[in-house]
């Protein structure tokens, strides 16, 4: 678990911290907790009912609806909750040489975000640009850093 990554996928978080910092307004991933450690629940922020955006890390909401993206033909069938649930499994050593190629193709386009963030941010300016910060981490970068 968490090794034999591709070369060129260097997450920055863990599928744990990302669920800890707090992402997708709480509602993510909450009906398939059996299949992943339950340690990466422990510190979980899920919301209780509906979505909670105050629970993201950012207090903001920086998502778009799952259908939205199944709409757009991006969310394929091996993992029918998206990236997010892709990253997971690759995490726990799964692999589909086809998925896993085109899902980092994905992670790595999201770069734009952290660059704009830094172009248009000062260090550590948590408060600058708080949707695009808080989009960022839903693809395992660490906005927190920049």
């Amino acid at each position: 678990m968490g090794k034999n990554f591709d070369p060129e996928f260097k997450s920055e978080l863990t599928p744990r911290e990302m669920l800890a910092l707090g992402i997708f307004c709480g509602r993510y991933m909450r009906d398939c907790k059996k299949e992943f450690p339950k340690s990466w629940f422990a510190k979980a922020k899920f919301a209780k009912d509906k979505r909670d955006c105050s629970l993201n890390y950012f207090h903001t909401n920086a998502s778009t609806p799952l259908s939205y993206w199944r709409a757009k033909g991006w969310v394929y069938p091996e993992d029918p909750r998206g990236w997010f649930q892709w990253y997971c499994r690759y995490s726990m050593g799964r692999r589909i040489p086809d998925q896993d190629k085109r899902q980092i193709k994905r992670w790595k386009a999201i770069v734009r975000h952290t660059k704009a963030i830094e172009k248009n941010c000062l260090p550590g300016d948590l408060k600058c640009r708080p949707r695009q910060r808080q989009a960022v981490p839903h693809w395992a970068y660490d906005s927190r850093r920049i």
